[in-house]
């Protein structure tokens, strides 16, 4: 009786030990774990560890498109199998199988912000992988709720629907144009002309919708060929008369381009003359594309100062000329333009600058964030795109009826990138940009106006600007300090950007947001530009 006691308690001891060592070895294969394909390695590499966390030792290293079998989940990391081995991976860098399938390849966003948190879940408080700023395009895995899923540069994490653009691109058919003759081409190229009033789709399809904006209702399909009348423009949108409807169709999928009926006789004149225009690139690095969109396949990349003469325009695109038989497309808001003639006519005829007024001088007003860019959000509901717009609206009266020359970067609720405002600074050859906007804080008892430079040459204007400012408004007066915003950063004019208030202090946010205070700092803002550009005169 003792011995088959002895006998029990010793199984019993084994088959714990067998249990235990066998939850002390993940990299072991067990014959009972299912071996269906649950997972595929999205990252271009990707760590198999022995234990869930990056402290662990490496077992082997997995690439793209690697598939695995799922065990079971432990906070953010995956316990899998991969062939002789068993271990644990990141889960943001993995996705299903089943959503891989479905992932829609000509699907991209663009961000519309600068520092737009990559988190390893659709979650707030989910660990940030990477940042993304304004204008960075990359490749949609997947969709959920407010979260999209993005592979970005080898990176898988998710972004807030909130802060980014989608484009459902669809690749434009590439052999058309070889079934054109060869010796037809040029004729065909110089018998083109641009018509604002018509639209021709150039892509397989692209749906019309109700509204500007992706995620509006559909009302249609266009297709490829199909010429339709243009009734309005709004950004890079285009309004068209669809049968008896009226709809909407993003630009980058079609051309204002239409052959001419009766070519004209002088073939060499018309080519030259559309060589009048050249842009200067801004930017080191900017790519130029085979086609105007910025999905499409890079041509070249030029250098900051590198120049080329426009052939056409597509949208937001020029087609410019890069060798004697070959043009590119580039995003106008990474280039300059130069008028070699009617560049030099302006200079010459542009006023001269008188004390007191305002006259001669060429000013672009900024009004920060717009369409899907909120901006911040005041404790009362003040959403700062609204406001900046409004005071915005005021500041160019007054600048306008004292002789200056206005340009706003935009007049209505819509997004623009912050690289084209530049641009349109440069484009302008502003001698003052101002960038307005309102400020936010966690602390709400933070308060007052600050004006922002960022290169030296930029600082005396945001002194006399806040200068002016600080005579007429009561808040806080918070001084001149240097600020890193790429609208100060990458420009070459004389730029400044101002935060008018605190819309998180919810006693300022009452103040600023008051037809009162907004007379007040638009009448100190015009005031430090006209002591600015008088004391210039001295």
């Amino acid at each position: 009786m003792k011995h088959k006691i002895i006998t029990f308690i010793l199984t019993g001891i084994l088959l714990c030990s067998t249990s235990f060592y066998r939850s002390d070895h993940p990299n072991l294969v067990y014959a009972n774990v299912d071996d269906s394909v649950d997972l595929v390695v999205s990252a271009e590499k990707l760590y198999l560890r022995e234990g869930p966390g990056l402290s662990y030792p490496i077992l082997t290293t997995l690439t793209d498109g690697q598939e695995l079998t799922f065990i079971e989940k432990q906070n953010d990391w995956y316990h899998v199998k991969f062939k002789n081995y068993e271990g644990w991976v990141a889960s943001w860098l993995t996705s299903s199988k089943e959503k891989n399938n479905q992932t829609e390849p000509d699907k991209t966003v663009i961000s519309q912000v600068d520092y737009l948190n990559l988190r390893a879940e659709p979650s707030i408080t989910s660990p940030v992988l990477d940042q993304l700023n304004a204008g960075v395009e990359a490749q949609v895995v997947q969709q959920q709720n407010d979260w999209v899923q993005i592979n970005y540069n080898g990176t898988v994490g998710w972004v807030s629907s909130k802060y980014v653009s989608m484009n459902e691109t669809k690749k434009i058919e590439e052999n058309k144009p070889t079934e054109v003759p060869k010796e037809k081409e040029p004729e065909t190229k110089e018998n083109v002309i641009i018509d604002p009033n018509s639209f021709t789709i150039l892509v397989d399809a692209v749906n019309i919708r109700k509204k500007p904006d992706l995620s509006s209702k559909k009302i249609g399909v266009a297709k490829n060929g199909e010429k339709y009348e243009v009734l309005e423009r709004d950004n890079n949108w285009v309004k068209i008369q669809y049968g008896n409807k009226k709809g909407w169709v993003y630009s980058f999928y079609g051309s204002f381009h239409v052959e001419q009926k009766d070519p004209p006789t002088t073939t060499n004149s018309t080519k030259k003359s559309s060589f009048d225009q050249v842009v200067t690139i801004i930017y080191n690095g900017t790519n130029l594309r085979t086609s105007p969109s910025t999905s499409s396949e890079v041509a070249v990349h030029a250098s900051a100062g590198e120049k080329y003469p426009i052939v056409s325009t597509q949208g937001d695109w020029f087609e410019v000329q890069i060798t004697d038989d070959t043009t590119a497309f580039v995003a106008n808001w990474v280039v300059s333009i130069n008028e070699s003639s009617e560049e030099n006519k302006k200079t010459e005829t542009k006023e001269k600058r008188k004390e007191g007024t305002l006259k001669g001088v060429t000013i672009v007003i900024d009004p920060g964030h717009g369409g899907n860019d909120v901006g911040t959000t005041g404790v009362r509901g003040t959403e700062e795109k609204d406001i900046n717009i409004k005071t915005a609206e005021l500041l160019t009266e007054k600048l306008r009826a004292s002789g200056a020359e206005v340009i706003l970067t935009r007049e209505s609720d819509v997004y623009v990138d912050l690289r084209k405002r530049v641009s349109i600074s440069h484009q302008h050859t502003a001698d003052a940009f101002i960038s307005i906007h309102y400020d936010a804080t966690e602390d709400s008892s933070i308060s007052g106006f600050t004006t922002y430079y960022m290169n030296s040459y930029q600082q005396p204007l945001a002194k006399y600007v806040h200068e002016g400012l600080a005579k007429k408004v009561s808040l806080r007066d918070r001084g001149v300090q240097p600020g890193n915003y790429l609208v100060l950063r990458e420009n070459k004019q004389n730029a400044i950007l101002i935060e008018l208030g605190y819309l998180s202090n919810p006693s300022e946010e009452r103040v600023v947001t008051s037809d009162f205070y907004r007379e007040q700092a638009t009448l100190g803002i015009y005031q430090g530009l006209l002591n600015y550009f008088d004391n210039q005169l001295d």
